[in-house]
């Protein structure tokens, strides 16, 4: 398939292959997933300049577009994948009317190609009369040729190669079906104790072995390989302790009410006790039971696109080691301990789990300044969001109800509180060496999901998404076949609720 074979090899072109680490140029001491975004973001944009610049050059073209250089790599892998015949799209912008299209169509036919479909609608663009949306199929090599020779033509503004699925070649891949989240982990990022000095684990040879192993078993796992089991030393014990008596005294009185009603529910299970650490299979099947949330363990901070990635398919990363002893109450880079205490309890909320879910899904496909975007929303929410309860403003941000002092922070009047809007929180600034000076309250998380709803419905990206729970894959919405089984099953639906209604209106 186009959409895997040439978007799958750009990105291995253009992502980042390194850990964000200080010795790669890593440039911040406190990890976020806003900085990993920022940082990707960066890398990203030089690595693909540099790519650019070396295929324009060995082809002696300046030229030669982005399109041109991912469809020519797809194609140069060998003769038959030259050769191979290949569903696609071109969206022309026509600067001379529509009668051009006349020479477009005759293209196609002298490269060998079959239209299945033309649509054309009067451009919105100033300098162009049409847009003009052409669905073909035609060799990779044919198809490269016929793009080249349209561009040497005056009378088109610009042409943009899509792939069968209207998703453009040079966009951002992303995994389709949860078993793909193992293709990520090139791109997994890994915080080095060993590296960083002020690390609280620095000078601990033990725990900086300890790390490594850990974080072993964490690469190692495939999807659908069992989390597998860490025996925790008395050294984490005790550390995972001292935190579940902290957050277990806060919690009642800083904490919303769906983060203390299943906090309880995990202590009635048996899985919040504090003389020993969860394990993640453990957390993951209650997960399970109550929002269909799973976990896979990671051996650190995956990047901003990856990690939003998984939560599209339910899936959340969890690392697996614990913080130095040494500093039990602040860690560096996330930890299980955050993780079980900060995010476990809420993603067994079902409207806390479908938010994290919508952020994952808007994340599939987007540019990177929209990841970015997404990436602080995320920051602002998730991790360190507040919300409205009762007239009071709670907690429910997984980096506040872990960490005490900025909680205790965040509720005071030592900072700004602002209604949770999602336009003016992506492009908030975050402080990564200091607490924030602004927090943004949502009035609820259902007004916080139809908010972010409406913001996403602005994003660039051309295709709309859907998660099947059934097959745990995610399907583009792009044609009228797919709508109508989308919309049948909704019927489906809709048709049980209003037998349920009608049922529980019936006199005893």
């Amino acid at each position: 398939m186009m959409a895997v074979a040439a978007a799958q090899k750009n990105r291995e072109m253009f992502a980042i292959k390194k850990s964000y680490s200080i010795e790669n140029g890593y440039p911040s001491r406190r990890r976020s997933l806003v900085d990993d975004a920022r940082f990707e973001s960066l890398v990203v944009k030089q690595n693909k300049q540099i790519v650019l610049e070396e295929a324009r050059n060995k082809a002696n073209d300046a030229g030669l577009t982005e399109d041109e250089i991912v469809l020519a790599n797809a194609a140069s892998e060998s003769a038959e994948a030259e050769n191979a015949v290949q569903n696609a799209a071109l969206i022309v912008r026509l600067k001379e009317g529509i009668t051009s299209l006349g020479r477009i169509l005759k293209a196609i036919e002298n490269y060998h190609g079959t239209i299945q479909h033309v649509e054309s609608r009067q451009s919105r663009s100033d300098g162009v009369d049409h847009d003009v949306l052409i669905k073909l199929s035609m060799t990779r090599g044919n198809l490269l040729q016929l793009i080249r020779s349209l561009r040497q033509t005056g009378s088109f503004s610009s042409i943009n190669l899509m792939a069968e699925n209207n998703i453009s070649v040079k966009a951002p891949w992303f995994p389709k079906h949860a078993s793909e989240l193992d293709n990520c982990n090139h791109l997994m990022t890994k915080y080095e104790p060993d590296l960083d000095m002020n690390h609280p684990g620095f000078a601990d040879k033990v725990y900086r072995q300890r790390r490594k192993e850990i974080a072993e078993i964490a690469f190692a796992y495939k999807y659908g390989d069992p989390i597998p089991h860490i025996n925790y030393t008395e050294v984490e014990v005790k550390t995972w302790r001292s935190v579940f008596r902290m957050v277990k005294d806060l919690t009642p009185k800083h904490a919303c009410m769906e983060y203390r009603v299943a906090f309880k529910k995990l202590e009635e299970e048996k899985i919040f006790v504090e003389d020993r650490l969860p394990q993640l299979q453990e957390m993951s099947d209650f997960l399970r039971r109550n929002t269909g949330f799973t976990l896979r363990p990671a051996a650190g901070l995956l990047t901003a696109r990856d990690f939003l990635a998984s939560l599209a398919f339910r899936i959340f990363q969890s690392t697996q080691y614990v913080r130095h002893v040494n500093s039990p109450f602040h860690t560096p880079e996330p930890d299980c301990i955050h993780e079980l205490l900060g995010h476990m309890p809420l993603l067994s909320d079902p409207s806390f789990a479908q938010f994290s879910q919508e952020i994952g899904l808007a994340s599939l496909g987007a540019s990177d300044d929209e990841i970015e975007k997404l990436s602080t929303v995320y920051w602002f929410t998730v991790e360190f969001g507040l919300c409205k309860e009762h007239g009071d403003v709670k907690a429910y941000g997984a980096g506040l109800l872990s960490a005490y002092g900025e909680l205790l922070h965040a509720i005071s009047d030592k900072c700004e509180h602002r209604p949770f809007e999602p336009a003016s929180t992506a492009v908030q600034p975050y402080q990564d060496q200091e607490y924030q000076p602004i927090y943004y309250v949502a009035e609820s998380f259902d007004d916080a999901k139809d908010k972010f709803r409406r913001w996403v419905s602005g994003m660039s990206r051309p295709f709309e998404v859907r998660f099947n729970p059934h097959t745990e894959r995610v399907e583009i919405l792009d044609t009228v076949e797919k709508l109508d089984t989308l919309l049948h099953q909704m019927n489906t639906e809709i048709l049980h609720l209003t037998n349920a209604i009608n049922k529980m209106r019936r006199p005893f």
